[in-house]
Order: C-alpha cells, then sequence, then structure tokens
C-alpha cells in the first residue's frame, strides 16, 4: 500500500457485500478499506471516525437509504468524500436523485472486479462519470418530465464551446468521444469540463449532468 492510497469506506447492508470489496478492494496496492458499515445511519459517524476519500454506498438500506445517507454526507462541514452508488439495478428510480445529491457516480453490483477497481480510481481522480451508457439509458428514463426553460443565468456564464461540451457530458459522452464529436484534442476537452466546473461552482461530472437537466440544456431523449 503506497502513503497515498485511496481511503475506501464501505456501506451496505450485505455482510457478503462489504467483505468481498473490502477484500478486493484492500488488496490493491494503491487503495485501503479505511471502514464499513451496514446501514446509512451510521455513515456520518463513519466518516469522522475515518476520513475515507470514497464511499461505497448501497442505495437500498433498511433504515437509512444511501439517497439520505449522501445527503447527509454533504450536510457536513469541512471536505467531502466522493460517493459512488452501489445498485443492483441499471434503472435504479433513486440514482438520478442521488446524483443531484452530490454522489459522483454509480455502479451495479453485478460489475467485475475490474470495474469496481477502475471506478474508485476515476471518481478519485475527479475525471469521469461512471458507466456512460447506463448513465444514458437512466436518465432518458428519470428525467422525463414538463420541459424546463432555459436558465440563461446559468448557461449565459459559459462560451458556446463550453455548452456544447457540457452537453454532450450531460448525455453520458467520455472527454475522448467529445473530443471526436467536436474535432478537439482531449486535454482540450479535459480544460473545457474544469473550466465549467470552476465557473458553475460544480463538484464534477456527476453535477455536470444534472445542471445540465435542470437548467434546460438538455432534455430526456433529446
Amino acid at each position: 500500500m503506497t502513503e497515498t492510497a485511496i481511503r475506501i469506506a464501505i456501506v451496505d447492508d450485505q455482510a457478503m457485500v462489504r467483505q468481498g470489496f473490502g477484500a478486493l478492494l484492500d488488496a490493491q496496492p494503491d487503495m485501503s478499506v479505511v471502514g464499513s458499515a451496514e446501514d446509512g445511519a451510521q455513515v456520518v459517524d463513519l466518516v469522522r471516525r475515518t476520513a475515507p476519500d470514497i464511499i461505497l454506498m448501497d442505495i437500498r438500506m433498511p433504515q437509512l437509504n444511501g439517497l439520505d445517507a449522501t445527503r447527509a454526507v454533504f450536510q457536513m462541514p469541512g471536505e467531502h468524500p466522493k460517493i459512488i452508488m452501489l445498485t443492483t439495478f441499471d434503472a435504479d428510480e433513486y440514482v438520478f436523485s442521488a446524483l443531484r445529491a452530490g454522489a459522483s457516480g454509480f455502479l451495479l453490483k453485478d460489475a467485475t472486479a475490474e470495474d469496481l477497481i477502475s471506478a474508485i480510481r476515476v471518481v478519485a481522480a475527479g475525471d469521469s462519470l461512471l458507466a456512460p451508457s447506463v448513465t444514458r439509458r437512466l436518465i432518458a428514463e428519470y428525467v422525463a418530465g414538463p420541459t424546463v426553460v432555459k436558465d440563461t443565468a446559468v448557461l449565459g456564464q459559459l462560451t458556446d464551446r463550453e455548452i456544447d461540451v457540457m452537453t454532450r457530458v450531460a448525455k453520458g459522452s467520455t472527454n475522448a468521444e467529445v473530443a471526436a464529436e467536436l474535432f478537439l484534442a482531449e486535454q482540450t476537452v479535459k480544460t473545457h469540463v474544469s473550466r465549467i466546473l470552476a465557473k458553475l461552482g460544480l463538484r464534477d461530472r456527476a453535477q455536470i449532468v444534472v445542471a445540465a437537466y435542470e437548467s434546460g440544456l438538455v432534455v430526456a431523449g433529446g
């Protein structure tokens, strides 16, 4: 384990999930599992005791679900860990709400070990929203609703190119895909994403997705 290992906490009501994920992740040279909890009601105390960089958070738990637990984490003072929601279903109705609450992405519980490890590294680096293809399907299904008037106060802060990038990120495109679509270098896309985050006061790409839909820039199925 390196001195800069990613500190991970696991919150899931199934002991086998906690133990299995814990053993897998602790075996990685750049990761350290610093704690676990069996319910969302224990999350705030867990964060205070262990100061994780990443929380793997089950959405469906008996006392306090992952959505409410995520909100509780982001109401705490100081720096917040990044949260990856764990779900059994790729069309879980809580997922978009979880992104709005502050989660950095989500992962299916039946993902491969390689996908789980990669997801943690990606989110720790703040580099990408997880599972773009799943994100596209989920957002299209659960953000459907009345047409939203475009929020010119939000969008007026961005250049035309930044709006182009934000639109594609919100639809689930990776930096490489955005670069290909807009005929830009991938590093240039990363720079645009960083500027969007800074101008709009957002934490990560997951919040870009939320902001794009809530501002009316992108509509479900659009």
